[in-house]
């Protein structure tokens, strides 16, 4: 298949390239730099000039394609709801360009939109309407995609690592820095589930290959690695000392990220890898952040 890749040249999209000219497809990568370009030609891809704030850019690059993974995605968190508002438009208008066709298109959401209206672990069978992340716009413009007959399928992200990124604590270790502490919040028995990125990469073409229709995928290689593990890594990679914080003294240690402090997301990959065969093999989060060389860290 000619696939068409948003995010080419990111974190996550530029480890699907190799993993789909393995599997004898063709990558049409999306970029809108000059830059950007020459790595996709250096990767084996093919280059399409687009851009985020050009949906007609998007639905173009999906007209030329027999499948769309869609990985990109505005990470600026001073305006992500607005960033989740253009995330919608840009579905709507690849799902236009696709309409009447078989060409499946993989979005990536979080694993979180999955997490029960009661609480618990998130399942890939629960799409919670009632979730406050705003990351939720993602998966209902895909769900009215899907009720017009078009082939979305969804890859639920949770936190994606190797030694140089890892998902939300990247920002955390900056924001622990400005603090100079690493805290947790309470006992620190808040989950994140986590993936290392070449496991997540090997996902979405597993899911282009063989998933289904409507179904939604789990990245989560760990249910879920606990806050106060995770911050006794940290500081053990940086030196800062570590501490437990009450809810008082969350926006003071955690900042913009005060909303994620306490925030249980773990999430099952049960039906996942039962359907789509997924064995995750990459190192798991605390080995990773073992290995983090923290003094090149910067903000993503």
């Amino acid at each position: 298949m000619r696939v068409f890749l948003t995010g080419a040249t990111g974190f996550i999209g530029s480890r699907i390239i190799p993993e789909l000219l393995d599997r004898g497809h063709r990558v049409l990568g999306l970029t809108r730099s000059d830059a950007g370009a020459r790595q996709l030609e250096a990767a084996g891809a093919e280059v399409h000039v687009g851009d985020l704030e050009k949906p007609e850019t998007l639905a173009a690059g999906a007209a030329a394609a027999d499948a769309v993974i869609h990985c990109a995605f505005d990470h600026n968190f001073q305006t992500f709801f607005e960033n989740t508002r253009k995330d919608e438009r840009n579905i709507k208008a690849m799902g236009e360009a696709l309409d009447g066709t078989h060409k499946p298109l993989l979005l990536t959401s979080g694993v979180g939109i999955g997490t029960p209206v009661e609480g618990g672990r998130a399942t890939e069978d629960v799409l919670n309407p009632r979730h406050p992340n705003p990351r939720i716009a993602t998966e209902f413009a895909g769900a009215a995609l899907t009720a017009r007959g078009i082939d979305v399928r969804t890859i639920r992200l949770p936190q994606v690592h190797d030694t140089s990124r890892a998902g939300l604590i990247t920002p955390l270790i900056l924001e622990a820095r400005r603090a100079g502490a690493v805290a947790y919040l309470g006992e620190g028995r808040a989950r994140w589930a986590a993936a290392h990125v070449s496991d997540v990469a090997r996902l979405y073409v597993l899911a282009l290959e063989q998933g289904e229709p409507g179904a939604r995928y789990h990245a989560s290689a760990e249910e879920g690695v606990a806050a106060r593990a995770i911050a006794e890594a940290i500081g053990t990679g940086t030196g800062l000392p570590v501490r437990s914080v009450t809810p008082a003294e969350i926006d003071q240690y955690f900042g913009w990220m005060a909303p994620f402090a306490g925030l249980d997301m773990t999430a099952s990959n049960d039906w996942t890898r039962a359907r789509l065969g997924w064995e995750p093999t990459g190192p798991d989060l605390l080995t990773d952040l073992a290995a983090t060389d923290y003094a090149a860290l910067v903000p993503a």
